[in-house]
């Protein structure tokens, strides 16, 4: 009995000096966190600014010639198909390093990948103007270039996050550093569009090329792979994090159960799901801005400004989405399965029904609220079939979310190339074709993420060191939840 005291005791001691509320800077598992979010802006932000900077390259404007007559002129005159071409060029690059970058980051560990990602990204921001005005397919090759760096990246935040999050707070840990992705988008797109009005379109690229530049001298000399190595970590928060996952040696090489992987239907609820939500995403993500240029005849600074409200709403959802998630968990009210399907499944459905709603609603106030309100729900979802794989195999999740995001990204590759073709004449109901298809398309993943979806260690990702850790927490897991709410 004495000994039970003096470990409840630690226990609480450890909480108490490990859970800072907002403070996030006096740990150092929230500054990695920190971090992680502001390399997924800088990508984001790279990844998405052409969407707008394309509308300014292609966008008529007067020109007065020498002998005084006013002509009508253009940056590049790249036709709809073209401009789908260039937008969708990002993703034949993204999907072919995602299962790369997983095996990468289980073997290096994420600190070396994710930084070589947002490093190499950034390197492609700056000389994608010199690429514009050489040709067309220069800058598509720098846009699959771009995407082959930005590829490694989600895999290798799994992999961090697999060393520095405790299972208590790994939702929302998770879900703070994905917001990065649409607080980087909400930025992107009115900024871009601000500066290519302003200072004109390639200080766009040089711009965010810059910042994920400084962003990666930052990560080296603040950030390290994990709690054990890091000099500037409390002793306190290295010991909670380290017996919260029971974290192996770092170097140790990791053997990943192929076959049981490919063949589980956990995992297969991931991807569906996954390429439910990118279809979406992905459309709306590189479309949006000319959706509004045609339909609501918005100018490019409009339509940037415009265009980033729906992620500022998703990037909102997200962060709140996952205390949400860790408190459900946390005061018993839904398990992690159940949390992982509400939170997926459920935005998935209301997602199809607002881009429905959208494409019948004549008001412009009403097709922004409900495309805002369709986009914005997928930072719920990705509460969900996001964060799943550190459920399923923390040893393995960067590989599982790497498989999972090279098939998810098959939309980025055609949904661009597919709107441009359906897209012809900029009629009100060719987009509603659009529309419909991502309709069909998240009922499938709703569907299938709700029978199949599961939340727990499944079997074959148990080792000698995670048996022993799991049956650990389950005898004291109910203490832990109950000291851990009372810091919430």
């Amino acid at each position: 009995m004495a000994l039970e005291s003096v470990t409840d005791s630690q226990d609480e001691d450890e909480v108490k000096n490990t859970n800072v509320g907002w403070k996030f800077w006096k740990t150092r598992r929230y500054t990695v966190v920190l971090m992680i979010f502001l390399g997924f802006f800088s990508i984001y932000s790279i990844r998405v600014c052409l969407s707008v900077a394309i509308v300014a390259m292609t966008e008529k404007f007067n020109t007065t010639l020498a002998n005084g007559t006013i002509i009508e002129d253009q940056h590049f005159d790249w036709n709809s198909k073209e401009q789908g071409l260039i937008l969708s060029s990002f993703f034949y690059g993204y999907i072919f390093t995602q299962v790369l970058g997983g095996v990468l980051a289980s073997k290096f560990g994420g600190y070396y990948i994710y930084v070589c990602g947002v490093g190499g990204s950034s390197l492609m921001a700056l000389l994608m103007p010199v690429a514009a005005s050489f040709s067309i397919y220069m800058l598509m090759a720098v846009r699959i270039l771009e995407g082959l760096f930005e590829g490694i990246n989600f895999p290798a935040m799994h992999a961090l996050l697999s060393r520095w999050a405790p299972v208590s707070e790994r939702s929302r840990m998770a879900s703070l550093c994905i917001s990065g992705c649409y607080a980087g988008t909400v930025v992107a797109m009115p900024l871009s569009g601000v500066l290519a009005s302003t200072l004109g379109w390639k200080s766009v690229f040089y711009f965010y090329g810059c910042f994920g530049a400084l962003w990666s001298i930052v990560w080296i000399l603040l950030i390290r792979s994990s709690p054990e190595n890091d000099r500037f970590i409390s002793k306190e928060e290295s010991l909670y994090i380290v017996k919260s996952l029971g974290n192996e040696d770092e170097n140790k090489e990791i053997s990943h159960p192929w076959k049981m992987i490919l063949t589980s239907t956990a995992v297969w609820a991931i991807v569906i799901s996954h390429f439910a939500e990118n279809w979406g995403f992905d459309t709306l993500l590189t479309q949006m801005p000319t959706f509004f240029a045609d339909i609501l005849e918005f100018n490019v600074q409009a339509s940037g400004i415009v265009s980033a409200i729906p992620y500022l709403t998703m990037s909102c959802l997200l962060a709140v989405g996952g205390y949400l998630a860790d408190w459900l968990q946390i005061r018993g009210f839904l398990n992690t399965t159940q949390v992982r399907k509400y939170f997926t499944s459920g935005a998935l459905l209301a997602q199809g029904a607002f881009i429905l709603l959208a494409a019948f609603i004549v008001s412009p106030i009403g097709i922004i609220i409900c495309l805002t309100l369709t986009i914005g729900l997928g930072g719920l979802a990705n509460v969900g079939y996001m964060i799943n794989p550190l459920d399923l195999a923390p040893q393995h999740a960067s590989v599982i979310f790497g498989i999972s995001n090279t098939i998810a990204n098959i939309p980025g590759n055609i949904s661009p190339f597919l709107t441009g073709l359906i897209v012809t004449d900029k009629s009100k109901e060719q987009w509603q074709i659009v529309f419909f298809i991502i309709v069909g398309i998240n009922v499938v993943g709703c569907l299938f993420y709700w029978f199949f979806a599961k939340g727990d260690l499944q079997p074959w990702a148990v080792t000698s060191s995670t048996a022993p850790r799991k049956s650990s927490q389950d005898n004291n897991s109910e203490k832990r939840d109950a000291i851990t709410a009372k810091t919430l």
